[in-house]
């Protein structure tokens, strides 16, 4: 019987992880979308790829993880760009990839 409970509690634990690693690939997903869209260059595979995870603190002193995602975009549809970002929980934390091309002329 306490074999079976821990098998529970395990699978329990695995499953969780595994849930909030596809909530953040969904977040990162959509991040690097919408960055692409407002710089007007073109999102390549329509996915995000894991490259990185960590433990780390957040905010509020709770232990949670830290995970970076890479993606590759386009800006003349014949080159190829690496995008990376990292996410916090679902909080944006770094990016690095495509900006908006149209930047305000400082006065």
């Amino acid at each position: 019987m306490p074999t079976l409970l821990i098998l529970m509690i395990v699978a329990a634990t695995v499953f969780a992880f595994w849930s909030a690693g596809r909530a953040a690939a969904e977040r990162a997903e959509e991040v690097g979308r919408d960055a692409c869209q407002a710089a007007g260059v073109q999102w390549l595979d329509q996915s995000v790829h894991a490259i990185g995870l960590k433990l780390c603190r957040h905010d509020n002193g709770w232990l949670g993880w830290e995970r970076t995602f890479r993606f590759d975009y386009s800006i003349d549809g014949e080159d190829r760009h690496v995008g990376r970002l990292v996410l916090r929980g679902d909080r944006l934390i770094a990016f690095s990839g495509p900006v908006t091309r149209n930047v305000a002329p400082l006065h």
